[in-house]
């Protein structure tokens, strides 16, 4: 097949990886490993193992209902392409007959940290699951290669990283192809999952790509970063992904990958070549020209701007503040933007950051030390328990924050009594619902971006949880506008709280006897909640600094005042 067209196509691989440089974190040149399907006929015994046990059981998982074969008509290589082949046969093996044979192959080998380019084209059959994926070395899993030697470490512990699967997404649309990471945190039905539309999938070859360092795992389609997972605080259960593992192609028939036509009989994955690239060179030069600058600044984050140039192609940072530390990787010479996140408003941060390259070695005026505020909040927030469909038992917080020419919108669920809670935001006006990012709990964000400050908006939540929903009242929000959503009926002058900004106490001078305060943050989380007489104190010196919101009901109606801690 190939008149140079190996060199053709390791060109074109070098142009797609130069073309994704900037995408991932840590660029990797050196080719350690490949299988370019070169000899027709079996597949290289020495670089590929047959998984053919069947698992206890004698079923293989995901209720899958094929045999995986060592057969010639499952797996061949035949004009450069290497075929993954799925029939519909009567086979027994094992002592078990089955319907259907397939392939599942081993790489024996295995590596730690690295770039994977699979080219291939796979099949759209219903019913078919072809996957492009990875396990640790440590699975202990009968019948696969390293198992007798390394197999250790039980599923999901070991870690599983799948570069490309397909046929198990019913709900996206055509030429849907996912990525997916299975940790002890996350697993099975993993919501550590990326995916993106496949131009022609089932027709053309696509090159499926994952880039693992020890800071984030990317995934790619044809040079593109689609899917990164990066969790900030690594551990066990969250990041198995330290040790070495091996590669595995197959195509499992059935379970989840849905019912298969009757009138199916057989269909393959071809791969053109599967290639690894590591960083081998002995590097004992340090980062130049290293530089670190503040970016942008909100209430919450900090953004800081880092660049150096290392002659191994990658540049390691190591960010230090009051949160702790952050560690991460960028191609050299590449500008990258890092937003220090959770940040409490009108508070300075400093920050320590230092430059080595990935063999240890340093800037040689390691760190540069940055210094920077972030502003107060400009927003609204509060909590209610009108609904306009279902009923809140409790209540929810809400939240609206302009940040810049964006709207970080943030809603909590406090109900108790409802379980498996998901949040969608809802635009009035033209009626649009986006699904909202979980950040912890039942607390729910969502960020709408491009708005025209002083202009108005209409938003709702819709909370769906097992066995029904509650969607809350539409809230008007003035983009820029600092403000408490609901209308004071009380003047600001008559209830005095004081000294705001406060260090310790907060001393009260309010219209009535009985009064029914509650003290929330800019999220809407109370901290405190009492009735206090029309003269009183607050001790805030435990208090986070920041900005609170005093709701105060009495007689004379609803007011809130708006607290600054130092």
């Amino acid at each position: 097949m190939r008149i140079n067209i190996f060199q053709l196509f390791f060109l074109i691989s070098i142009l797609v990886t130069q073309s994704s440089y900037s995408q991932v974190d840590v660029v990797y040149t050196n080719l350690v490993w490949s299988d370019e399907f070169d000899a027709n006929g079996a597949v290289n015994s020495s670089k590929w193992h047959h998984q053919t046990q069947l698992p206890a059981g004698g079923s293989w998982f995901n209720g899958e209902v094929q045999h995986y074969t060592d057969q010639l008509t499952n797996s061949f290589v035949n004009g450069g392409f290497l075929n993954v082949v799925a029939k519909k046969e009567p086979y027994t093996s094992q002592g078990i007959t089955k319907q259907y044979t397939s392939a599942r192959l081993n790489s024996k080998f295995s590596f730690l940290y690295g770039r994977v380019d699979v080219r291939a084209k796979i099949p759209t059959n219903q019913g078919t699951w072809p996957a492009i994926w990875m396990l640790g070395k440590n699975v202990n899993e009968n019948g696969a290669f390293f198992d007798a030697q390394f197999g250790t470490t039980d599923w999901p512990a070991c870690g599983e990283i799948d570069i490309m699967e397909h046929g198990i997404t019913p709900s996206q649309p055509a030429n849907y192809v996912q990525s997916a990471l299975h940790t002890p945190s996350s697993f099975g039905n993993t919501t550590n999952i990326g995916g993106t539309i496949a131009n022609n999938l089932g027709n053309d070859f696509h090159v499926y790509s994952m880039n693992w360092s020890p800071f984030q795992i990317s995934f790619l389609l044809d040079g593109v970063v689609f899917y990164t997972y990066n969790p900030a605080v690594k551990t066990p259960s969250n990041w198995p992904f330290n040790a070495e593992q091996y590669l595995l192609l197959n195509i499992a028939m059935g379970g989840i990958a849905g019912t298969i036509p009757s009138n199916f009989t057989q269909t393959a994955m071809e791969i053109d070549y599967v290639r690894v690239y590591q960083n081998t060179l002995v590097d004992t030069q340090a980062p130049t020209n290293f530089t670190a600058s503040i970016g942008a600044i909100t209430s919450s984050t900090i953004e800081l701007l880092l660049n150096a140039d290392d002659n191994s192609g990658n540049v390691n940072y190591n960010i230090t503040y009051s949160g702790g530390t952050i560690s991460l990787a960028n191609p050299s010479g590449v500008q990258r933007s890092v937003v220090i996140p959770n940040l409490l408003p009108n508070t300075n941060y400093s920050f320590s950051v230092a430059a080595s390259d990935l063999a240890g070695n340093a800037f040689v005026t390691n760190p540069i030390l940055l210094n920077a505020t972030t502003t107060g909040v400009i927003g609204c927030s509060g909590n209610d328990t009108e609904a306009q469909a279902g009923t809140f038992s409790i209540g929810y917080n809400y939240a609206f924050e302009t940040l810049g020419t964006d709207v970080k919108i943030t809603f909590e669920m406090l109900d108790t009594d409802k379980v498996g809670v998901v949040a969608f935001l809802w635009r009035q006006s033209p009626f649009t619902e986006y699904q909202m990012t979980n950040v912890s709990g039942n607390i729910f964000t969502k960020t709408i971006t491009g708005q025209t400050i002083g202009s108005t908006i209409n938003y709702a939540v819709k909370f769906a949880y097992a066995g029904g929903l509650s969607v809350t009242r539409y809230f008007s929000y003035v983009v820029g506008n600092n403000c408490a959503l609901e209308i004071p009926t009380l003047s600001e002058s008559r209830q005095l709280c004081y000294p705001n900004p406060v260090e310790d106490i907060l001393h009260l001078q309010l219209l009535d006897s009985h009064n029914q305060i509650r003290l929330t943050d800019v999220l809407g989380k109370t901290h405190l909640e009492r009735v206090v007489n029309a003269t009183g104190n607050l001790d805030m010196s435990d208090f986070k600094p920041g900005i609170y919101f005093l709701r105060i009901q009495n007689s004379r109606g609803i007011q809130y005042l708006k607290i600054i801690k130092n």
